[in-house]
């Protein structure tokens, strides 16, 4: 009797187990976390706050971000400044805030720390019909490369690291360009194109950790490279295309940027922010790949 009892509540506790793992993999069932932080802007408009916000345990590290707001009747009386706690949902390819409550603080928060002074280039932004300048970068297999080298081919860049939790940002950039390369791979024209990944932490992303980031997308290092570069590098190239890069004590404060390089070298189209759609940017890749060769003008 004493045995059958024990078998009874060995299977109970499997089932228990299997139920408990089953729910865990879903794919469907959200993530929610409580989080307080403090208001950086609101761009009502755009269902947008930016929020720094303190460590979210076993999830994402401090951090500044903009954050899709679900109602923005939440965002009235709030404004650049005020604490508030609110709720992040995650989804497998979305996330969201809601439940945003300004809170009292007993005493005032003190701005963080500014970083070690660095080195950094005087350079000025770019716009459509630029030439893009030559940045060296060393690649996921730890090859030296350049942008010069995919002259003849049209190009297209996005900025990405790869610690990025939330997926409307820069996993959502790596879906897109996935989508992009199936599309294009596909295709039988045109065959003179290059996708670019470009990590601005490099001191994380090594070429072992973009290898291994690369290689959930099943790509094709020939046609899709994940690179990085010096820190000098990379503040000058993100500052080229209006991209501030601030990270102060852990917390990370980015905005995204996706370009078309024309055959020539010269900047066709810059797409701002995450909601461009891969269809987009196969359309403008196409036709940079068309882009005929013209003379380039010296300087005076």
């Amino acid at each position: 009797m004493q045995m059958k009892w024990i078998n009874w509540i060995y299977l109970l506790m499997a089932l228990l187990i299997a139920d408990g793992c089953e729910r865990k993999v879903s794919p469907a069932s959200p993530q929610t976390f409580l989080v307080n932080g403090v208001i950086r802007s609101i761009d009502a408009a755009d269902q947008k706050a930016t929020i720094e916000h303190e460590e979210i345990p076993r999830y994402m590290p401090a951090m500044t971000m903009p954050f899709t707001v679900k109602n923005t009747n939440e965002l009235a009386g709030l404004q650049p400044g005020d604490p508030v706690v609110f709720r992040l949902t995650v989804m497998a390819n979305e996330s969201w805030i809601d439940k945003l409550k300004k809170v009292q603080v007993t005493a005032p928060l003190e701005p963080p720390q500014r970083e070690p002074v660095r080195l950094v280039r005087d350079v000025e932004e770019l716009k459509i019909g630029d030439y893009l300048p030559d940045y060296h970068f060393t690649n996921e297999l730890g090859q030296v490369t350049s942008f010069s080298e995919f002259k003849g081919q049209a190009l297209a860049l996005t900025f990405m690291f790869t610690r990025c939790p939330l997926p409307d940002f820069c996993p959502r950039m790596s879906k897109n360009f996935s989508e992009v390369y199936k599309t294009l791979t596909a295709a039988k024209a045109p065959t003179n194109w290059h996708l670019l990944s470009i990590s601005f932490d490099p001191h994380y992303d090594t070429p072992a950790v973009l290898k291994a980031y690369a290689q959930r997308y099943d790509y094709d290092p020939a046609k899709w490279n994940f690179v990085t570069g010096t820190m000098i590098d990379i503040d000058a190239i993100t500052d080229q295309f209006n991209l501030p890069i601030v990270v102060r004590d852990g917390q990370w404060d980015h905005k995204l940027r996706t370009a078309v390089i024309d055959t020539q070298g010269r900047i066709q189209r810059i797409f701002i922010g995450n909601q461009w759609t891969p269809e987009e940017l196969v359309a403008e890749i196409k036709k940079s790949a068309e882009t005929k060769a013209q003379p380039r003008e010296s300087g005076g």
